[in-house]
């Protein structure tokens, strides 16, 4: 069966362009509309069009992108049906790459530019909180980045879950999850209820990963890597690369982000990248020698340690 392909078409007055992204859920393509200019325009894929449950998931992700106003976040422009069962997304188009890319391009990035990324993502997040929802599938793969201006737009919410939802609703099996592994929260593996807690783990990893180009866990498989979710503690971000040394203070932060009990972590994502800028960008204070204070003492008079 040939893939579908609305390229060249029109689609409830938008002109497609070229398709841009494809998951196992939507197509996304690049389009034009009169008056919103420059969009991106996400279909429901064909063969999911007659599954009540993936239809649902769909317009779920779409309303929940309306609830969410915020300079960091793709702007929701509209909801429809271009006809009769062909469901479409369409948001602002955000300048740049996906931050996926460009960090496996260059990773390590420079601590400054670590944390004006993370400061950006969190507010974003923090702004879902505030209208209730629970991303859950924080990664860079979900982050468009313009690195010209440094600026971060967040998007996919296909996944996110509402917290005014029950607990019965929101509770997740052990051994199943949703999510991406290597940047999901242990308490997600475990079949604990999820909070937003769970975002701030996620961002953790993103920040520890542009720093290092590695992962706090590196098992070889995904059953190595869920087990050490589970049962150890990360990789101290000190030790993710022999070439790369972090102020202490960076470091602590970073593990605090990757507690495995979330009451240990931050108090919520904001908390957590405002302590990153800051111990990033706290100046370094000189080891003192000869023997701490009165070694001060001696170099100020001139003595000697003899």
């Amino acid at each position: 069966m040939a893939r579908e392909d609305f390229s060249g078409t029109t689609l409830a007055g938008y002109s497609i362009g070229n398709m841009v992204g494809e998951g196992g859920t939507a197509s996304v393509y690049r389009a034009d509309h009169p008056a919103h200019g420059a969009v991106a325009v996400k279909v429901l894929r064909e063969k999911l069009r007659n599954d009540r449950t993936a239809v649902a998931r769909f317009l779920r992700e779409a309303s929940y992108g309306t609830r969410v106003e915020h300079p960091n976040v793709v702007r929701t422009i509209e909801i429809g049906e271009a006809r009769p069962g062909l469901h479409f997304l369409a948001i602002e188009w955000a300048r740049g790459e996906l931050l996926e890319r460009y960090a496996k391009q260059h990773a390590p990035l420079p601590t400054d530019e670590v944390a004006a990324i993370i400061h950006q993502i969190s507010s974003a997040v923090k702004a879902a909180h505030a209208a209730g929802i629970i991303h859950r599938d924080l990664k860079p793969d979900n982050v468009m980045y313009d690195a010209e201006r440094r600026h971060v737009k967040l998007l996919d919410f296909g996944i996110a879950a509402d917290s005014h939802m029950s607990s019965e609703e929101r509770l997740t099996r052990a051994g199943f999850f949703v999510g991406t592994l290597m940047y999901v929260a242990p308490e997600a593996l475990s079949g604990a209820l999820v909070t937003p807690s769970a975002d701030q783990y996620s961002l953790a990893t993103i920040a520890y990963y542009l720093l290092t180009g590695c992962f706090p866990y590196l098992g070889k498989t995904q059953r190595e890597i869920f087990t050490q979710l589970l049962s150890q503690p990360p990789i101290s971000l000190n030790l993710a690369r022999k070439d790369l040394k972090f102020a202490e203070g960076v470091e602590q932060v970073i593990m605090q982000g990757l507690e495995r009990d979330p009451v240990k972590r931050f108090p919520d994502v904001l908390a957590f990248a405002t302590a990153l800028h800051d111990a990033i960008n706290a100046p370094e204070i000189p080891k003192q020698g000869g023997g701490g204070f009165l070694g001060k003492v001696r170099s100020l008079f001139g003595g000697s340690e003899d």
